[in-house]
């Protein structure tokens, strides 16, 4: 009986998940600065440490990554890949997350203003481009092939993005209504998963910063307070936050664990545990009643799965 009354609340999280989101894919091309070593230059690498070349794999990195102004393309990167991952939940697919449909457009914009950022940075790189190459050639010795490095490397970093359909195509339901059918149960099954995904997901996340906070909040062996800082706090406040713009409600478990996490955070703030031992230890309280119920609550996922599947 539990086990019909839960896959009837993931069907109907999945439905709801399927009607309020929208599919979106980030695609990153990047220019690659490893290059992989020749089979000559492996045999002599392996020279040294009496070693046959075939058992051996060695590569080169072709340019600084560490120099300013390529991290400041990377940094562009990590900035788009964070927006999109802090606004979509997984989906069953590679490269694809779900969007509330209500964020489509800002969404969009957001993600244009990254490609402007991404264009400008790597205009930047350019211009650091000889000097890069330059500083290649003085370490790289002779590892160093002047093959390995485009004229510019203008159009050989970028971030695309796509809102592909997830749907079975209309066609389908007028060549074949049975293959339309079974396309539509393996969607539904997906949109399952993808719910599954999230609570784990959520799940996962809400244990890593209640332990972390759990673990701040605690002395040191010696009774001493630890480094406490405003992250600790503020990471939660996010999470909250996002819990809220994307949550399905398809576990009254976790619902409820966030509720109480956020009950035992409201109105605080990170100096005011800095200062206040009492408040300290009363936060302290709360979250490790959160954090065992969170363990109790990870230890009973598998077998929930289980039961989903059959």
């Amino acid at each position: 009986m539990s086990s019909v009354m839960e896959n009837t609340s993931l069907n109907h999280a999945g439905e709801r998940l399927r009607h309020q989101m929208a599919a979106v894919k980030v695609s990153i091309n990047w220019f690659g600065c490893r290059k992989a070593l020749s089979t000559d230059q492996i045999q002599q690498a392996a020279i040294p440490f009496d070693a046959e070349g075939k058992m051996l794999s060695a590569g080169k990195k072709i340019l600084d990554t560490s120099h300013a102004a390529f991290r400041g393309v990377t940094k562009v990167r990590g900035k788009a890949i964070g927006y999109w991952k802090s606004l979509t939940l997984p989906y069953p697919e590679p490269g694809i997350r779900l969007l509330r449909q209500a964020s489509v457009d800002s969404f969009r914009e957001e993600m244009e203003r990254f490609k402007q950022e991404l264009s400008d940075a790597v205009e930047n790189l350019q211009r650091h481009y000889s000097e890069l190459r330059e500083a290649a050639r003085n370490r790289l010795g002779s590892l160093y092939d002047p093959s390995d490095y485009p004229a510019s490397i203008q159009g050989l970093f970028g971030i695309e993005y796509e809102f592909p359909s997830v749907e079975p195509p209309d066609y389908l339901r007028r060549l074949s209504p049975e293959i339309y059918e079974e396309e539509c149960r393996r969607v539904r099954s997906r949109f399952d998963e993808a719910v599954t995904l999230a609570e784990q997901a959520f799940l996962a996340e809400l244990a890593k910063l209640v332990d972390h906070l759990v673990e701040r909040l605690s002395g040191d062996a010696d009774g001493n307070p630890k480094v406490f800082r405003d992250s600790a706090v503020g990471n939660l406040a996010e999470f909250f936050q996002r819990f809220r713009d994307l949550n399905v409600h398809s576990s009254p478990e976790l619902d409820d664990l966030v509720v109480r996490a956020q009950r035992a955070m409201r109105g605080v703030t990170a100096q005011a545990l800095r200062d206040r031992p009492a408040l300290q230890q009363h936060v302290a309280q709360q979250m490790v009643s959160v954090q065992a119920s969170l363990d109790q609550l990870v230890t009973q996922r598998p077998r929930r799965n289980i039961l989903r599947r059959t």
